[in-house]
């Protein structure tokens, strides 16, 4: 009975007519049944098999039409298997009114005993179905990834599980009218939401839909909104640490090309890349103010070809930068005046954000970009921009103190050339001409010397001598501090000059065919002479291998010893002087002196962009 009962549909039995049907095949079939079982079974216990029909139809069609069996029943009962046989009659004795009482009686108690357990059975089947119902909506609604997209899913599946011609979830307060039905849906004193249903429902539907899914359904949807907004909140929470996790590299790759050194316009070109990444690729660059009042695009992505200064006039960021000193804003260009905003508006940028960038406390320029996107730009733009335009303060400051030690270096150097070029020609043009005067009178003294003063002539003889050694040193000085040979004959020939007066043997590579800039030919003559100083001093070295090439860029020296090694540019060896006087020309050098094994200078200086007639006049 229970299995019967689980497979009834609904409260709703099927139609009367079917039921009569069923009924009356029922009580010919119980009838029928009787005959074969009559002689063998007692008399008492034969019309309980009517029960059988009784309850059938009590089960499906309910009571009424179950206690209209249980009569129709009494009757068959009566007419075929109560003598006598064939007709109905009033029993006269007390048993058979007794049998036809109980009989009836029973009949009725067990369709009103059926008719409730159908009832029930219909609550528990309707309750099962809720609970299932609501399993389903759960994860519809608390598995989607967009919320009003899960709502069309669950009404559909609510009309179905209701037999509803159609049902909404809306997230708005919804009135009802003629043709809907609204039923609030609240958390608290909260609206959360309405649902829809058609209005010309039976009052027992609509009074299950209030009792039943209503509260159910408010509780889901705001564990549905409250799992939205977690789930929103994550996915922010995700994407800022993504953007911020994105920035710090950027802001690590064009640190490092700071950290190196690397020339400013790299530095620019990076900086404009990585802003782009993060910002979007749509208009971004870098611009230096001018004296004369104007901008200067030094690095840029997606500005037309061809444009590299504005005019700071109108309504612009970069004017307004210019203007105020901090970081500005444009939400829309649309009613901007100026050439900037023409040109602005003629690229199609919507709003654009500027900031400073300033270096050693004064305003040098400004970093820029232009949104093509209807929508104004994230209130944190202008302070993910300051972060890169603080490290393009920190470059440009950079290039401008190597730019001013390297001029110091060159202005030392120079300096120090010059120096060495005076006092050369003083030793030359005075105290060695005053020597060799000197010596010129104690010859002619020694001449006129009258015989017999043996000793004094053997005296003025050894002093002559003196007087030319010290000449000769002088001479050997004055052309170490600036060699005649290295301005008339050039590198070469000054290289060779080196090689020959070296206590070490030199073997020499030369491979210059013209004359180079004088402040080349300067600072390789002065690195080969050290480097040649520091052998004989210092290496110990047999033999001193010395290669110098040119081509139309450079000029490259190679200077190898097969001495102890150990040379270090921090012990007095003069490679600190040396490594000035390479940088100063824009050149760079290397040293590679391991213990044991020798020492190597390798030294390369440009050439092409220094005139030849720079100091040959």
């Amino acid at each position: 009975m229970g299995r019967l009962m689980s497979v009834l549909p609904s409260r709703r039995p099927p139609p009367l007519a079917l039921g009569l049907a069923v009924a009356a095949l029922l009580i010919i079939a119980e009838t029928l049944l009787l005959y074969p079982i009559k002689a063998a079974t007692a008399e008492s216990p034969k019309g309980a098999i009517y029960l059988i029909g009784v309850l059938v139809v009590s089960t499906v069609w309910g009571a009424r039409l179950g206690a209209v069996t249980s009569v129709l029943s009494a009757f068959a009962y009566n007419y075929f298997h109560i003598p006598p046989f064939g007709r109905l009659t009033v029993a006269t004795s007390g048993q058979d009114v007794v049998r036809l009482l109980v009989f009836t009686a029973a009949g009725l108690l067990v369709s009103i005993l059926a008719s409730r357990a159908r009832l029930r059975t219909a609550e528990a089947t309707e309750r099962r179905r809720e609970a299932d119902l609501a399993t389903e909506l759960a994860n519809l609604m608390l598995g989607a990834a967009e919320l009003r997209s899960a709502l069309s899913a669950a009404s559909q599946r609510l009309a179905q599980a209701f037999e509803l011609p159609s049902a909404a979830i809306e997230l708005d307060a919804v009135a009802a009218d003629e043709r809907r039905a609204a039923f609030a849906l609240c958390d608290g004193d909260t609206r959360l939401g309405t649902l829809l249903v058609p209005a010309d429902l039976s009052e027992h539907i609509l009074a299950r839909l209030q009792q039943r899914v209503v509260p159910p359904m408010a509780s889901l949807l705001h564990a549905a909104l409250d799992r939205e907004t977690i789930t929103n909140s994550l996915k922010t929470s995700r994407e800022q640490a993504t953007s911020l996790a994105e920035q710090q590299a950027s802001l690590r790759r064009v640190a490092t090309l700071v950290a190196r050194g690397a020339p400013p316009d790299e530095v620019f070109d990076a900086v404009i890349e990585e802003l782009g990444r993060f910002l979007g690729w749509d208009r971004t660059a870098l611009l230096r103010y001018e004296p004369d009042g104007t901008a200067t695009i030094v690095a840029a992505r997606g500005w037309l070809s061809g444009v590299r200064s504005f005019d700071l006039d109108g309504d612009s960021v970069l004017a307004t930068v210019l203007r105020t000193g901090r970081a500005a804003r444009m939400n829309s260009y649309e009613h901007a005046v100026g050439s900037i905003a023409e040109l602005i508006q003629d690229m199609g940028i919507r709003s654009g954000v500027g900031v400073p960038i300033v270096v050693g406390g004064r305003l040098w320029g400004a970093a820029i970009h232009g949104s093509m996107a209807p929508e104004p730009m994230p209130a944190d733009t202008e302070a993910r921009m300051a972060d890169f335009t603080e490290l393009v303060a920190t470059a440009v400051a950079n290039a401008e103190s190597h730019a001013q030690l390297t001029a110091s270096r060159a202005r030392v150097v120079a300096a120090a050339d010059d120096a060495r070029r005076r006092l050369e020609r003083d030793l030359h043009d005075g105290a060695q001409q005053r020597l060799v005067a000197i010596a010129l009178q104690l010859r002619g003294l020694e001449a006129l010397l009258p015989t017999g003063l043996d000793s004094l002539r053997q005296q003025l003889s050894e002093t002559v001598k003196s007087v030319t050694c010290v000449h000769q040193e002088l001479r050997e000085i004055s052309q170490g501090l600036h060699p005649a040979i290295l301005s008339e004959h050039g590198l070469g020939p000054a290289v060779k000059a080196l090689a020959r007066r070296s206590s070490t043997p030199v073997e020499l590579m030369l491979a210059i065919d013209r004359r180079l800039p004088e402040r080349v030919e300067i600072g390789a003559y002065y690195i080969v002479s050290e480097a040649l100083t520091n052998a004989a001093k210092h290496a110990r070295a047999t033999v001193v291998n010395v290669d110098i090439e040119a081509d139309h860029a450079n000029l490259r020296l190679s200077i190898r010893d097969n001495g102890i090694g150990g040379a270090t540019p921090g012990k007095g060896s003069g490679l600190i002087g040396l490594r000035d006087r390479v940088e100063t020309l824009g050149g760079h050098m290397e040293v590679a002196s391991p213990p044991g094994h020798g020492t190597a200078l390798l030294a390369e200086l440009p050439v092409n962009d220094i005139p030849v007639d720079d100091a040959q006049g």
